[in-house]
């Protein structure tokens, strides 16, 4: 019985398998060269290509540049100290409306800056924020 399972396991899990991945693995390694790759451990593979799951907020408040808005505008406080308030998950999902992606890119914090703009709307009441993903600029209509 052991060798049956034993052959069966090494069957669903490797040989069953192996085809498929080779395929996948060819294809993959065209598009991304991964001898370059074997240089990282895989935590840091991780990293580089999902970004940092843990976020600074405070730093990232300390990274933002200001367009037609300056640091001490009402609206500017206001938005800081509601974000801070927000849940840890909360904070991701305005990540990833500010910039696509819920985590800080690979090359960290202290390189990723955004963009707070007021989009000087005649009547902000009936605009809601939006971004531009692209260029990670948020538009904060006052």
């Amino acid at each position: 019985r052991k060798e049956f399972v034993d052959l069966y396991v090494n069957y669903v899990f490797n040989e069953s398998v192996q085809k498929p991945f080779e395929d996948f693995k060819r294809g993959f390694s065209r598009g991304c060269p991964t001898k370059k790759w074997r240089m990282f451990l895989p935590g840091e593979l991780q990293t580089v290509l999902e970004g940092h799951v843990n976020c600074d907020w405070h730093r990232l408040e300390k990274n933002v540049k200001y367009i037609n808005y300056q640091k001490s505008d009402q609206a500017i406080k206001n938005f800081w100290n509601v974000f801070h308030r927000l849940s840890e998950e909360k904070k991701k999902m305005f990540l990833a409306f500010l910039s696509g992606s819920d985590r800080i890119p690979a090359t960290g914090l202290e390189y990723f800056e955004f963009y707070i703009e007021d989009p000087k709307i005649k009547d902000p009441d009936i605009c809601y924020p939006f971004t531009n993903t692209c260029s990670l600029i948020l538009s904060l209509p006052r």
